[in-house]
């Protein structure tokens, strides 16, 4: 489904794709494409039938970052960049309470608030031509979106902050020994790579699929005997679901490891 504000949302075979869709200005994005982002990942996180949501950028860049034209004519006071970074945050907060996995796939430029959106997502999947960047100290900023909390998170302090500090940009094959990247394909073959990993997770119990992620987000900040007391909660949970025993029989029987649940 196309949408005015040049973000795509679209779903088939229980994958939802949010694409950014302004390859003309780098997919730099508008107020009205964030808002239209969180909204994206709020419907996702509703809809039963979602069990993947995957996030991408049209044309040869993933994004750019804010349009800075878009917000040259802005009041610029402390408390209307306040209110502009509210705005923005909106899909860190829609990302934080997404339960499904959440895939960023990337070809091309991320750059700047372009890379914090990359990094809120569970994994990233970058093409060979994919370059990260941290721009924001090049013109005397701060990251706004959230780089400072998920990069050192992702590739430790050291090196999100000789990242942060420098602007350099990360290719592809860095990003992957970073860890930034979990896998780097070739540019023509990275979206049916992409979607062959998504249909891979959309074919796991649901249920189990998001109580893992809630058990790893939770565990990042629990001590080992709280994280083992959530786990046996959710243990408890699963043993009860039909989706468990489903996917139990046809590990023992019918097709080991798959699971055929709808």
């Amino acid at each position: 489904m196309s949408s005015p504000t040049e973000l795509d949302y679209s779903l088939a075979d229980h994958i939802a794709t949010i694409t950014l869709d302004r390859p003309h200005h780098k997919n730099a994005f508008t107020l009205e494409m964030v808002d239209a982002w969180a909204e994206a990942l709020r419907r996702a996180e509703a809809d039963p039938d979602v069990r993947v949501v995957i996030v991408t950028g049209a044309g040869n860049t993933f994004c750019s970052g804010v349009d800075l034209d878009a917000f040259a004519e802005r009041e610029r006071t402390p408390l209307a960049e306040k209110q502009l970074m509210s705005r923005i945050h909106q899909v860190a907060f829609a990302a934080e309470a997404l339960t499904k996995p959440y895939l960023a796939v990337v070809a091309g430029a991320a750059v700047g608030a372009g890379m914090d959106m990359a990094l809120m997502a569970d994994i990233r999947i970058a093409g060979e031509s994919a370059r990260f960047c941290e721009g924001y100290v090049r013109v005397g900023l701060v990251p706004g979106d959230g780089g400072c909390w998920y990069l050192p998170r992702i590739v430790g302090t050291a090196t999100a902050l000789r990242l942060l500090w420098t602007a350099d940009f990360v290719e592809a094959p860095e990003a992957l020994a970073l860890g930034l990247v979990s896998a780097v394909h070739p540019d023509d073959q990275l979206q049916d790579a992409a979607r062959r990993f998504a249909l891979k997770l959309a074919a796991r119990p649901p249920l189990a699929v998001q109580l893992i992620k809630r058990a790893v987000r939770e565990g990042e900040r629990q001590d080992l005997r709280t994280a083992l007391d959530l786990i046996s909660s959710h243990q408890a949970v699963m043993t009860s679901t039909a989706d468990s025993r489903e996917a139990m029989d046809a590990f023992r029987g019918r097709r080991p490891g798959d699971y055929t649940g709808k």
